[in-house]
Formats: C-alpha cells, sequence, structure tokens
C-alpha cells in the first residue's frame, strides 16, 4: 500500500515540476491510474515517458506497494 501524496512525492523526485493525478483504482491503495504532466517530456516519445515514470516509481514497485498501475503522460506547456 502507498498513498498518493507518497506516490506524488516519489514523481516530483524525477519530475519537479510534474503536476501529478492519481487514482486509486480499487480501495487497496495498490492499484492506481497515475496522470504526470512534464515540461521533462518534451520531445520525448510516449513509451519512453512511460518508462521515465515508471522509473520514478521503481522502488514501490519493487517493494510490492504498488501492484498496477495504468499511466498517462502528458507535456506540461
Amino acid at each position: 500500500m502507498i498513498e498518493n501524496q507518497a506516490m506524488t512525492a516519489l514523481i516530483r523526485r524525477s519530475f519537479p515540476d510534474a503536476h501529478v493525478e492519481i487514482v486509486d483504482l480499487t480501495g487497496t491503495m495498490d492499484h492506481f491510474n497515475v496522470l504526470v504532466r512534464s515540461g521533462a517530456f518534451r520531445g520525448v516519445p510516449l513509451m519512453d515517458r512511460h518508462r521515465m515514470v515508471e522509473k520514478a516509481l521503481s522502488e514501490a514497485r519493487a517493494d510490492g506497494r504498488i501492484h498496477a498501475m495504468s499511466i498517462r503522460t502528458e507535456i506540461l506547456e
């Protein structure tokens, strides 16, 4: 289990300008929809953006706090 605030903090370590929206899909705090808007995505292909977010959250994925997530990324203008 991980709280939205902790997930947001992990994402912002990699993307300080990020606007983050997180939805807990099941109420168990381990299945999420994640939207990250960041200027860091400018010029980066979609799959690489997702990999960047996965990397930012890799610690929580590895220790089981995040079981599943759907990622959306947008370029922050």
